[in-house]
């Protein structure tokens, strides 16, 4: 299988290359600069300019697959007015880009999974959500909402077209868990706020196994929940992360001063309550590898962190 990746370099990018490569397959690299000797079998760089409207199309000939991951980080906080542009920006019109490059194509790819975020629902307030409820409110729902729209002239175009709604991944090599290590480690770990809103996770593992599920399955289109089945509460993610490192984690973060300090962000971010269900992985015959946060926590702890530059 021949598989050009946006992203490829973010947290669940980066691990998808090599996940592919290590199984024989070719892998294209869409980047954001000129393409450089890539000294590796069965992979290559195409560049891809979404601000410019550009994308190297020559070198997606023959691809079976895109999986689209590129979208800015929403890390950044709090946000003024211009970050939150940057986001809706680099999701919405880098998708458009891609998606109208390929059905400008004589043979485009017949696979698109394009990334979009669990943010969809909004706060659910511990209501459990599937692929099947509607979209919630705020910025980030909104802006998932124009995201996976921006896709619709390549699933209009015959392009398989799948949204894949990104619950927070949880690896040692970067994103939320990475973030939160040193603090549980030094004891100074704790819930946020009343630790009763939902936390919907998905372990890397799963994450790339679940992408891997995707493109072997074309039949499966429009959004697909990237979950674990188990979401956890806030407290209940202290306690295990605290048990997993045995340390004690009875610190507590208030509410009010997250909101005085990151405004919405944390609003649309750690205070959010959002209990998601993978319902279609699920139908569709998914197997996860790590369901539960315990199994998750215990397997990413235990695996050495991957040596720089691998």
């Amino acid at each position: 299988m021949k598989v050009a990746i946006t992203g490829s370099s973010g947290l669940v990018g980066a691990v998808l290359v090599e996940a592919l490569l290590a199984d024989g397959h070719r892998v294209v690299r869409m980047v954001r600069h000129a393409p450089r000797p890539v000294y590796r079998s069965r992979l290559e760089e195409a560049e891809w300019r979404p601000e410019q409207g550009r994308v190297d199309t020559v070198a997606l000939h023959g691809a079976d697959a895109v999986v689209h991951l590129a979208g800015a980080p929403l890390s950044h906080a709090p946000w003024p007015r211009g970050r939150r542009e940057a986001i809706r920006r680099a999701r919405v019109r880098g998708t458009r880009t891609l998606a109208r490059a390929l059905t400008n194509m004589d043979a485009p790819p017949p696979r698109l999974l394009a990334a979009s975020g669990m943010q969809f629902y909004g706060d659910t307030g511990g209501r459990v959500v599937t692929e099947a409820d509607p979209a919630g409110t705020g910025f980030l729902a909104q802006v998932c909402r124009d995201w996976e729209s921006a896709a619709a002239e390549a699933a209009g175009a015959g392009i398989s077209t799948a949204h894949l709604r990104m619950a927070v991944v949880l690896d040692r090599s970067g994103g939320y868990l990475r973030s939160v290590l040193p603090l549980y480690r030094a004891g100074l770990g704790g819930r946020i706020g009343s630790g009763a809103q939902y936390m919907t996770w998905i372990a890397m593992r799963d994450a790339i196994g679940a992408i891997r599920f995707l493109l072997e399955r074309s039949d499966v289109t429009g959004p697909v929940n990237l979950c674990a089945p188990e979401p956890v509460s806030n407290a209940a993610f202290t306690e295990a992360l605290a048990r997993a490192l045995d340390r004690p984690a009875v610190l507590r973060v208030p509410a009010t001063a997250l909101r005085a300090t990151l405004g919405d962000y944390a609003e649309e971010t750690a205070l959010l309550d959002l209990r998601g269900r993978p319902e279609r992985l699920i139908k569709e015959g998914y197997s996860f590898t790590l369901p539960t946060i315990d199994s998750a926590l215990s397997d990413i702890l235990a695996r050495p962190l991957p040596s720089a530059g691998a």
